[in-house]
């Protein structure tokens, strides 16, 4: 049947169809919702009655919880989702997916327009770095999302697959070939399906993951292209085909999402198994701790309903929950540092002093700005152009990727300093390549002390020199070509340079939300995990999440986690085979 329904009727369906799948009202009341709307009955009775399935069959296997799985998974982002639907693809395993934070199913993670609506609130950790001198004192707010779908639940949806010398460099650290740009190309190719200009060789149709180009983005995204052009940066077609694997270029982003509807990576994994009898989902379960026998990982200490719970895992425990909170279960269980472990009187299970060490994060300045010469209402999730581009011409891949955001986009500081105009909009400088390095560590032993996280940005001079050079290449760009005809006048931060203009830097270092690589792979003292994401001197353990890499990925981060679900599900299949 043909949907004539317009966007109010179908936005109607869906939050029915929400409510539905978290028991707020019955299937005949959504079907109901469903005929006024005008939507395909066929369709309309098949989502109801596998939402309402999945939802009691996720409430039977919650009510009675085993005391041992074959596997748990420690929390439910763009790793943990992967590896829990490839291993519960094996009807004989059973897996245990825990989440701390609540559903996904909520407008403000539904909906794409309105993403940033999650920042600051319940469905965000809340981290904050540490007071740094380096950014004038500031403390910067290190959202990651608390939530089904992780950070794909609150973040801006670019699929951004990482350069092609990023992955041969996580293949020369790990020692594993598994993790080259080749190799990982081939997952690329057999989990997308992209709706772009066909690609054999770079990308794929009919996978799980839907990846789409930005539809109808604003007259000023394609402006910005034409003016990248104008400076000397090549456009292209698509930004995670021939862009990655050269000196860089401009395009229109890929993302998950279509109008109206995000795509969390959940979502695209586990929603649709959720019928399964084999995979159990909790939400709201606080992992407090591994348990540990000896060197080996037995299973997992987590409240969950206002108690605390113990399960074992016979095969092993996958830890997918990120950059900070990783860290943090490794040092309260004993795997760590063991001048920082004994500090803390915790007894040492294995002296691993990279845990917790090399922290990496992308560094974006909020932002360039400029008065629109008429408004013109951001779209779809109001960041729809980017370029990758060089700082120095010697560098072996590109260090800086500004986005395009079509509102004004300050820090606290900044947007007090400046008061830009609500109809403005802003190219964001950043530094996707850093140099410089933090440390994430325990204040104490109780689940509940809170991590000091030390991001250390622009700690290395060579950061604060590739910022200045992206700011100006901003600044060039936004003043130029078909760009400056937007513009009524810049904003901010205008003809300043020297200290004034590091000093406005300082003011305006944000985070790109990219933390990852505090528990790397490799091979040297400093690694954590090996090629396969087993942790060094443990058994039963492993890492899948941002914090396995062993240098930030040039990109948005979601696609590169993606990846690593896929690769730690494979090795874990390999093993138990």
């Amino acid at each position: 049947m043909t949907d004539t329904t317009g966007p109010s009727a179908l936005d109607a369906v869906l939050a029915a169809e929400n409510a539905l799948i978290q028991g707020r009202i019955e299937r005949r009341q959504f079907l109901h919702i469903a005929a006024l709307a005008g939507i395909a009955s066929s369709g309309a009775i098949g989502r109801a009655a596998f939402a309402e399935a999945a939802r009691d069959n996720q409430m039977q296997l919650g009510a009675a919880l085993r005391k041992q799985y074959d596997y748990i998974i420690c929390g439910a982002g763009s790793s943990g989702s992967v590896v829990a639907r490839r291993l519960a693809e094996n009807p004989a395993v059973r897996v245990l997916l825990l989440e701390a934070g609540g559903s996904d199913q909520v407008p403000s993670v539904t909906n794409p327009g309105i993403w940033f609506t999650n920042l600051g609130s319940e469905r965000d950790w809340g981290f904050k770095g540490e007071p740094n001198p380096k950014i004038n004192n500031r403390q910067i707010p290190l959202s990651m999302g608390k939530v089904l779908g992780g950070g794909s639940s609150i973040n801006v949806m670019i699929w951004s697959r990482g350069h092609k010398n990023d992955w041969d460099y996580f293949a020369s650290e790990s020692g594993d070939q598994r993790w080259s740009y080749e190799n990982v190309l081939g997952i690329y190719r057999r989990i997308e399906d992209y709706q772009g200009p066909a690609d054999a060789l770079r990308r794929g149709k009919g996978g799980l993951v839907y990846v789409g180009e930005t539809p109808n983005p604003s007259p000023i995204a394609p402006a910005m292209l034409e003016s990248c052009r104008g400076v000397g940066i090549p456009t292209f077609p698509d930004q995670n085909a021939v862009l990655m694997e050269g000196v860089g270029g401009a395009a229109i982003p890929n993302v998950r999402y279509k109008p109206g509807e995000r795509l969390n990576v959940f979502g695209t994994y586990v929603r649709p198994i959720l019928d399964r009898p084999n995979i159990t989902v909790l939400t709201h379960a606080a992992i407090r701790k591994l348990t540990i026998k000896g060197t080996r990982v037995t299973g997992v200490e987590f409240t969950y309903g206002g108690k605390l719970v113990t399960i074992a895992a016979s095969r092993e425990v996958i830890l997918s929950t990120g950059a900070i909170n990783t860290p943090k279960i490794l040092m309260q269980s004993g795997i760590g540092e063991a001048a920082q472990l004994r500090k803390h009187g915790i007894p040492v299970v294995a002296d691993l002093p990279g845990v917790g060490k090399n922290f990496q994060d992308h560094v974006m300045v909020a932002g360039c700005v400029w008065e629109y010469n008429q408004p013109i209402a951001p779209r779809n999730n109001a960041a729809e152009a980017t370029f990758f581009w060089k700082s120095d011409s010697r560098l072996d891949t590109p260090d800086l990727q500004p986005f395009q955001i079509e509102i004004p986009y300050v820090s606290e500081v900044t947007g007090k300093q400046y008061n830009p105009p609500a109809g403005s909009w802003s190219l964001s400088p950043a530094v996707v390549r850093p140099k410089s390095r933090g440390e994430v560590t325990i204040s104490g032993t109780n689940p509940d002390d809170p991590v000091r996280i030390a991001a250390n940005t622009f700690a290395e001079p060579d950061d604060m020199t590739a910022m200045l050079r992206c700011i100006e290449l901003c600044r060039e760009i936004g003043n130029s070509g078909p760009l400056a005809k937007f513009n009524k006048r810049e904003v901010m931060p205008g003809k300043i340079t020297g200290a004034d203009l590091q000093n406005f830097a300082r003011d305006a270092a944000v985070t790109y939300w990219h933390q990852s690589c505090t528990a790397k792979m490799g091979r040297d003292a400093m690694s954590v995990v090996d090629g396969q994401l087993r942790v060094h001197g443990i058994q039963g353990l492993r890492i899948a999440d941002a914090s396995v890499m062993p240098r930030v990925t040039t990109g948005n981060t979601m696609a590169g986690c993606v990846v690593i679900g896929e690769q730690a599900a494979t090795f874990i299949k390999g093993t138990s085979a």
